[in-house]
């Protein structure tokens, strides 16, 4: 059999599906943003992700302080996507002999900066050679909020309201917008590339950022989302997580997914669908939440925050309505690094 034909999600149920836990201390193993440990009276969160140049990024256009920002961001995502609070980081790099010790010393500035500023500790890691380039793999250990307040994929209600964070696409269009100045590049001395008025596209690609904010508001507004995860390969791909592990169906509208204007413009110049950009495209970082219908009221008081659609019976299915009202089944179609 294929890897690829599995696909990454695919291939991890394949391999993980008869794994099972024995330990107490373990209260969520494999199948969310973040394993779930208890020691004593407080839950710990764990998650790890691995970059491969290549595959991940690529080095022609990405500076390497951005990508050890990026790597950081990547994994605090992920905590907070549990309503945790990430508190310190691994990192293990495998490195070939093209780099020198300033282009590394780059890479941990931008580490650096990202602890910094999410309150955040590197505590270890390791490294070692590598023939393939550079490969990067970050382990990040978080705190649990108290009260059992962790929130999981699989907690969605029917009639819970959707909910995302920020807006979507500018990632993609980022990555479009850089993919097609390499092309152009193509090797020529004095190239200058066309990133005017894009400043926006590229910093979301490039500097993206975790949304602790929204994590602070939860907590000040007293609110708990039923369930919540990050948006790292598309909306739908999110979506379908959050719906078939909830055994639920969803409805979300077309003319409701938040879209900045630069990324609008940008899918035209690309002669690219908008809306299969802004649900396929990934790497936004944003929050997807279900909130209880309930708590609609207390929503309106936070700022960034965008009504998407509802959570409805699993017969219902997952749909996206479209502006001339057409149901759409949503289909994972984001990046799959296995094929």
């Amino acid at each position: 059999m294929e890897i690829s034909s599995l696909g990454e999600f695919g291939l991890i149920k394949h391999l993980t599906e008869k794994i099972k836990t024995g330990n107490s201390s373990t209260l969520k193993g494999i199948g969310d943003d973040a394993a779930v440990l208890q020691y004593g009276n407080r839950e710990t969160l764990v998650t790890s992700d691995l970059l491969l140049e290549g595959i991940h990024f690529d080095l022609t256009y990405v500076p390497l302080k951005h990508l050890g920002y990026k790597s950081a961001i990547v994994n605090f995502s992920d905590i907070y996507a549990m309503n945790g609070q990430p508190k310190q980081i691994t990192v293990s790099l495998g490195v070939s002999k093209r780099f020198s010790v300033e282009d590394l010393e780059d890479f941990y500035e931008g580490l650096k900066l990202a602890c910094e500023i999410y309150g955040v500790d590197l505590v270890g890691g390791d490294t070692s050679a590598s023939l393939t380039g550079l490969c990067i793999s970050i382990t990040c250990i978080g705190e649990a909020p108290p009260d059992s307040r962790t929130v999981y994929r699989n907690t969605a209600r029917n009639t819970d309201l959707i909910y995302v964070s920020g807006d979507l696409g500018a990632a993609y269009m980022g990555l479009q917008l850089l993919e097609r100045e390499k092309a152009v590049f193509a090797g020529e001395k004095n190239f200058t590339p066309d990133f005017a008025g894009k400043e926006y596209l590229l910093e979301r690609q490039l500097k993206p950022e975790a949304r602790k904010d929204i994590i602070r508001a939860f907590e000040d507004n007293c609110i708990l989302p039923t369930s919540m995860i990050d948006i790292s390969d598309g909306l739908s791909s999110e979506l379908l997580h959050i719906c078939t592990q909830s055994n639920v169906g969803c409805r979300i509208y077309e003319d409701r997914i938040p879209i900045d204007y630069q990324t609008a413009l940008m899918a035209e110049q690309f002669n690219m669908n908008l809306t299969t950009a802004t649900m396929n495209g990934g790497e936004d970082y944003e929050l997807l939440f279900t909130i209880p219908l309930k708590m609609h009221e207390k929503m309106e008081s936070i700022d960034g925050v965008n009504l998407i659609g509802h959570i409805c019976e699993a017969e219902e299915e997952t749909c996206l309505i479209a502006r001339d009202g057409t149901e759409i089944p949503l289909v994972a179609q984001g990046w799959n690094s296995l094929k």
